[in-house]
């Protein structure tokens, strides 16, 4: 009897496991806007600027901007 219930809980462990990573594949990821990256891509690295962003700032400078622009590079734009 205590072997079924291990495989009972098991399986049931199992099936929650499985929910949680569908649901997980569904979701919006946490820095890119509706229609921005495409999840088969391995990089995942988003346009520059505020559009590109699921969440808009609520200040967006020049500066901002430049440094959006920059990234992945190692140096930092040149209008500071």
């Amino acid at each position: 009897m205590g072997l079924i219930k291990m495989a009972l809980a098991g399986a049931a462990g199992y099936a929650f496991y499985r929910y949680t990573q569908n649901r997980q594949k569904n979701a919006p990821k946490a820095a890119f806007a509706v229609g921005e990256g495409a999840s088969e891509n391995f990089s995942q690295v988003r346009n520059a600027g505020p559009e590109a962003m699921r969440d808009q700032p609520r200040r967006w400078s020049k500066t901002d901007e430049a440094s959006d622009e920059s990234f992945p590079a190692s140096d930092p734009p040149s209008t500071y």
